[in-house]
């Protein structure tokens, strides 16, 4: 709603991402103070609206985010007449009863010489009364490469101490490296929106910008999407997607084909498949197979040769999963061809002259029929409609489903009974079970880059496992989602120790309880604030020392924090 024509406030919720995260660690709802955009559009929306999850991207105005800015002395009124509500001794403010308001943030133009970006106001509670303020001020500056312009640890320890009357302090370090960029691919996860990076915490700071102890606490942050063509997996990611292109003609009847290989058709290679096996059936050439089989098992595997140790080939592939190779993705490039091809297998089963072996407890319906012609009887089959591409859903989705399983788990063990209940159940739909499968995939992206880049070992890709399993188990797959294992920094020190850090930060604290307030210092490599970045108030307009392009620009932001007692 708008304030005095002049002024928006906007109530953001749980659902709304907190434009003051970096600076602020509380989780409750807030007032978000800015210029008001106030228009008709607005006013209808609001009568519209009938959805209480409202995002920030709908609540905030769409203009530029720097024109949206206060000025630093009407923010600083602001606050103070909120100041003023929340103080149960202001009796004469009209409020017969005094409602503990949520924490109050105003974005602030930095015209000021601190560069002011954000004021905020947090009531301190006892119960259902307020028993104070907190009043935080954040101001940024930069991007700059001078460090000359960096704070010095001992001063500003020193300005904590007289501001807030205390003797003794305790600091507090952060820092966070990419980890990805440093392995020397940054190019490809720049396009694909990938990131690897650590979060390292340490107590006892001794100076600005130094390299965290072995010590520390370490969290692992990994967000990977899939399908980066230079990815071990590549090859499994396509063969993903001709499944996802199945699944999609089976839900919707229509179906989306690649373009037809200038090698070898589908059909012919299931002839010469059929050819090898009525052979062997027939005693001729039993061990010239071998050299098929292996061709087969290379095929499936497909991947770089970096990576097979860890992604080990099958060496099990019953008749249905070496179809399944032969037509898959490049091969069958039609409907038609797909039909030709399950036509020249069901007649040589109906004939015996094949007597194919597959895996104990497969359910696809072709496995059904091999199963039946053992006995020499099977049903009509009328391949029509989207039976077909159903049919080869079928025999791809229980393939691929054995390929993951093989990479997590190899050998039975007790990790096998959560494969069991959830990622390889056929108690669900089709189209669920191809969704999990995808699960299974992104899973296998981010344990083969763990290995690949950070050269994990068994030790630290089971707990990671275990956490990807237990998200997936339980929410959708959000390949935007990042997974968090705690590590030991020893473990990747080698990426970062010679690298500087996209955050580094120090917290100055003092007091104990909701007496406690802090100090905090921070460089990062990214703006911190989005209202800083327009080129207005002479807000982030510094460049780099002498001209230097090779210098890491970082902008500084400081965070203090001042307590106002009611009580």
């Amino acid at each position: 709603f708008v304030f005095q024509t002049n002024v928006e406030i906007s109530l953001l919720g749980g659902s709304c991402k907190s434009p003051v995260e970096k600076f602020w660690n509380g989780s409750s709802a807030m007032y978000i103070l800015q210029k008001a955009t106030h228009n008709k559009e607005s006013d209808s929306m609001e009568e519209s609206r009938t959805d209480d999850n409202v995002y920030a991207s709908e609540v905030l105005p769409k203009e530029s985010p720097g024109a949206l800015a206060l000025s630093v002395g009407r923010a600083k009124q602001l606050i103070s007449l909120y100041t003023m509500v929340q103080n149960p001794n202001m009796s004469f403010v009209g409020m017969s009863d005094l409602v503990v308001l949520p924490p109050l943030w105003a974005k602030c133009d930095g015209s000021d010489p601190q560069h002011t970006c954000w004021i905020g106001a947090e009531p301190l509670k006892a119960g259902n009364k307020v028993t104070g303020l907190n009043i935080y001020t954040v101001s940024c500056d930069g991007p700059t490469a001078d460090k000359t312009r960096f704070a010095n640890l001992e001063e500003l320890k020193m300005e904590h101490k007289i501001r807030h009357h205390s003797s003794v302090v305790t600091t507090k370090g952060f820092a966070q490296y990419e980890l990805i960029t440093a392995a020397a691919i940054e190019d490809t996860i720049a396009e694909s929106g990938s990131n690897i990076c650590v979060d390292i915490t340490w107590n006892g700071v001794e100076k600005i910008l130094e390299t965290p102890p072995l010590i520390s606490a370490a969290t692992l942050n990994i967000a990977l999407e899939s399908g980066d063509p230079r990815s071990p997996v590549f090859q499994q990611y396509r063969e993903l997607q001709f499944l996802l292109a199945l699944a999609e003609g089976v839900r919707t009847g229509v179906t989306e084909w690649p373009e037809p290989s200038e090698s070898e058709s589908a059909l012919k290679l299931v002839q010469e498949f059929l050819t090898d096996l009525k052979k062997k059936l027939n005693g001729d050439d039993i061990f010239g197979n071998r050299n098929e089989t292996e061709k087969i098992k290379c095929d499936t595997a497909a991947v770089d040769s970096c990576i097979k140790s860890i992604f080990g080939e099958r060496g099990d592939l019953d008749f249905t999963e070496q179809l399944w190779c032969k037509m898959k993705s490049k091969c069958v490039s039609s409907y038609q061809e797909l039909i030709d091809c399950f036509t020249l297998v069901i007649k040589s089963l109906e004939r015996g002259e094949i007597q194919p072996w597959i895996h104990q407890g497969s359910s696809s319906f072709l496995s059904q029929l091999i199963q039946q012609s053992y006995h020499g009887k099977m049903e009509d089959v009328s391949l029509s409609d989207i039976t077909p591409i159903q049919m080869l859903l079928e025999i791809g989705l229980e393939k691929m489903k054995k390929d993951y399983v093989s990479f997590f788990i190899g050998e039975p063990d007790t990790c096998s009974l959560l494969f069991q209940d959830y990622f390889i159940s056929t108690s669900v739909d089709l189209q669920e079970q191809v969704h999990r499968v995808q699960k299974l995939h992104h899973m296998l992206e981010i344990m083969v880059s763990c290995t690949g880049l950070l050269q994990f070992r068994h030790e630290n890709l089971f707990p990671l496992t275990q956490i990807c399993m237990k998200y997936y188990k339980e929410n959708p797959l959000n390949e935007k989602h990042v997974f968090q294992l705690p590590i030991t920094p020893a473990l990747v020190k080698k990426f970062y120790q010679n690298d500087n850090p996209e955050v580094w930060k120090v917290e100055i604290s003092s007091g104990h309880g909701q007496k406690e307030v802090k100090t905090t210092w921070q460089v990062s490599t990214n703006a911190p604030v989005e209202h800083g970045t327009a080129n207005n108030s002479g807000f982030f307009s510094d460049s780099t020392v002498n001209g230097s392009s090779e210098e890491r620009l970082y902008f500084i932001t400081l965070t203090q924090c001042s307590q106002v007692q009611f009580t």
